[in-house]
């Protein structure tokens, strides 16, 4: 067999153990078989024979000095020939082998023949793409090791075959992160404001907070104008008093800096509107002057004159179905029909305050009122790209109450 003399599958090495055993695995388990043209990452073709994965994986652990090898529930009636290996070779080292259950998650697949497959026929971008459930992939969305490591306490472990709710992920990323992210403003669908009644040469820096909780975290200095950009949706021209922002005729407050006034509407041939023009009311930075009325609520922008333009990547649950193996089972259809076909928008007009252009790849923050968002690999100065890490709140509540 080493020698090249037998085809591929020709032969085969097995241990003679006992055919009669109870365990399948012990009756005369193959250790060997016959593998040409196979190109090592190390040896190269040197070889043509190759050692199954129940003979390499005692001796591989011990050999690395390994205590205890801990397995998912499908190898615990493999253990008695991983014991029977250590117990039959010249290694010392006997590590014992422990088997808990697999972390199942709800919108996703586990399979590595499955994730292989949504990288090879081009579903994903590869391995690191922000919906893979991969180190690699959960890195770039921008999960921290805290939080992955406090969502494994979590869950604890166990025997019993289950599937974590995507509820109990995302809430734990974001516990941390609400916690240890600086906070920004970054706006991502933009609407043109124009301040009137504001200088227009004029420019000027307001204190903001990088954390309202921790005051350790320090401030920054956000330039404000009289042109600045707004949410398209904090803006309607009628609403009723539900809605918290601004509206024609009305008064909001701009996170850490003035309360405007909606004056004037513009719209172009398709009577979309296309900017605001509003009012400001001086000295009204932390405070209510007396005699203004209370402003709506409190939203967040970035000065026009500024604001970097930036790609934001919206990423969501990779799957629309809670369970896609067995809802694949269940009709008959392969897995990828379940695919979420929106868990992926890219907006390439999002236009971010000053400081988020000096952020560097893997940094998080919260942008006020959206959600929390990570630097991509991709990320430089002056070309700034950022992935959605995870909504403010669970968005998936109310789709999954209606079924």
């Amino acid at each position: 067999m080493k020698n090249g003399e037998f085809e591929d599958g020709a032969k085969v090495l097995r241990a003679k153990i006992d055919m009669a055993s109870p365990n399948m695995n012990l009756r005369d388990p193959t250790l060997y078989r016959i593998r040409h043209g196979v190109i090592h990452h190390q040896t190269g073709e040197a070889w043509c024979i190759y050692p199954m994965y129940d003979y390499t994986h005692p001796i591989s652990d011990a050999l690395e000095g390994i205590t205890h090898s801990l397995c998912t529930l499908e190898f615990e009636d493999h253990r008695p020939l991983y014991d029977w290996v250590l117990d039959n070779v010249s290694i010392d080292c006997h590590p014992q082998q422990i088997e808990f259950s697999r972390l199942n998650l709800e919108y996703s697949v586990m399979s590595k023949r499955k994730l292989t497959r949504l990288v090879s026929e081009g579903f994903v971008e590869g391995w690191d793409d922000p919906r893979m459930p991969t180190i690699a992939g959960m890195r770039r969305r921008g999960y921290t090791p805290a939080a992955l490591r406090q969502f494994c306490q979590r869950i604890g472990v166990t025997k019993s075959e289950g599937t974590v709710e995507m509820e109990l992920l995302e809430n734990t990323v974001r516990d941390e992160l609400n916690v240890n992210a600086p906070r920004r403003m970054g706006v991502l669908d933009p609407l043109k404001v124009v301040i009137t009644n504001y200088p227009e040469e004029q420019v000027e820096e307001v204190e903001s907070p990088n954390h309202p909780q921790d005051d350790s975290m320090g401030t920054r200095k956000t330039p404000f104008c009289s042109e600045i950009y707004i949410e398209r949706e904090d803006f309607r021209e009628e609403a009723n008093k539900k809605f918290k922002r601004l509206v024609k005729g009305g008064l909001v407050r701009l996170r850490n800096a003035y309360i405007i006034r909606c004056d004037e509407v513009i719209k172009d041939g398709h009577d979309e509107v296309i900017e605001l023009h509003c009012s400001y009311v001086p000295d009204s930075i932390g405070r209510t002057p007396e005699g203004v009325g209370k402003p709506r609520g409190v939203i967040h922008w970035v000065s026009a004159r500024h604001g970097v333009q930036a790609e934001v990547r919206l990423y969501d649950r990779l799957f629309a179905h809670a369970s896609p193996d067995a809802a694949a089972n269940r009709e008959d259809k392969d897995f990828t029909e379940f695919l979420n076909p929106d868990s992926l928008r890219t907006l390439t007009q999002c236009v971010l305050e000053p400081a988020l252009a000096e952020a560097k790849p893997g940094e998080v923050f919260q942008f006020e009122r959206q959600g929390y968002f990570c630097a991509d690999a991709d990320h430089a100065h002056g070309r700034p790209i950022f992935n959605r890490t995870v909504t403010l709140r669970d968005t998936w509540a109310k789709i999954e109450q209606k079924g």
